[in-house]
């Protein structure tokens, strides 16, 4: 088992010294991180401390905890806790409140519950990603946006990123014991020209429209057609980027012109995850867009767009620009630090 907090304290680095997520000696998974810092700081009293101080005496605990030195003073960096890539909020209630900065998908968030007494009782690490699930004013589901373009036939990205090419090792992957919610291994990883391959029958069909206010069905009923086609026994979606982890694919249908591509914008450079030694970044997700028609109450998939992350914006133009909250408060669930 790896000691992350013996190898930070030899390290010699700070809190901002970024640590790329595939060093397996000093970036602390999430699952661990969790931990390190449940042992340490459940049943800490920050009892009497004003605001202000209460906070830059958590955020020195946590600093102990990881075996980071504790800086005399803390900078105002998005995240706080640049190395490991994580903000810390300590809460005594289950409403959450950010202040002048979005959520960011691939961040880590921290959150530390609190008594009444400002003893710390639980811990929670989670990503942005998940964060922004527990949103339901609808504030925070659509960030990034591009334009949708109707092309006369379907077409397919040459060939996926070098990152993923280089990755591959096989293309005649028999999907049906796989899990389509689970990251890939190498040998299940097909091809973005093998996904196309097995797609592009849809072509033709239909989907149910179930009502212009239904999108999130829609999306159901076309996501379990597709892990069909591509050789899954079983459907499963959590609601997570991208839809299909064990492909590295997002889905979209789309009858209107706009693209909802969430958190996530396929040319920013974010890490999605780390699969044994090697990062995936934005680029490298593949992006299957079902160009839809409404035919009365079914919708008629009438091309497949399947595009690299590399490729999106040559096909569909991002919209400039992003709206930004001054506040975003999300209420968790009571559940939460369960």
């Amino acid at each position: 088992m790896i000691d992350y907090v013996k190898n930070i304290k030899t390290s010699g680095l700070s809190i901002y010294n970024p640590i790329k997520p595939n060093d397996i000696y000093l970036y602390i998974p999430t699952y661990d991180l969790e931990i390190i810092l449940s042992r340490y700081l459940v049943g800490l009293s920050f009892s009497g401390l004003p605001l202000r101080t209460r906070s830059k005496a958590v955020k020195s605990e946590i600093c102990k905890a990881l075996g980071y030195p504790v800086p005399p003073s803390f900078k105002k960096t998005q995240p706080r806790f640049v190395g490991q890539n994580f903000d810390v909020y300590t809460q005594k209630s289950l409403n959450v409140q950010i202040w002048n900065e979005e959520i960011v998908a691939n961040r880590r968030y921290v959150f530390l519950q609190a008594n009444q007494e400002d003893v710390i009782t639980a811990v929670r690490v989670i990503s942005g990603e998940e964060l922004v699930q527990y949103d339901r004013t609808g504030t925070l589901t659509q960030k990034f946006q591009a334009r949708m373009q109707e092309y006369n036939r379907s077409f397919c990205s040459q060939c996926d990123t070098s990152n993923i090419e280089k990755w591959i090792i096989d293309n005649g992957s028999v999907l049906l014991e796989v899990n389509p919610n689970e990251f890939p291994k190498s040998n299940q990883l097909l091809r973005i020209t093998e996904i196309y391959k097995r797609l592009l029958p849809m072509v033709g069909q239909t989907v149910d429209y179930r009502g212009v206010v239904q999108e999130r069905n829609r999306g159901a009923e076309l996501h379990a057609m597709i892990c069909t086609n591509l050789g899954y026994s079983i459907f499963k979606d959590d609601g997570k980027y991208p839809d299909i982890a064990n492909q590295l694919l997002e889905i979209k249908l789309q009858t209107s012109p706009t693209i909802d591509l969430g958190l996530h914008s396929p040319e920013d450079g974010q890490m999605i995850v780390t699969i044994g030694n090697t990062s995936f970044y934005s680029q490298d997700i593949r992006y299957a867009i079902f160009d839809g028609q409404v035919q009365g109450n079914r919708v008629l998939l009438r091309n497949l767009y399947l595009v690299t992350g590399a490729d999106f914006s040559r096909y569909f133009p991002l919209f400039q620009g992003r709206g930004t909250n001054s506040k975003i408060q999300i209420p968790l669930p009571v559940n939460f630090f369960d």
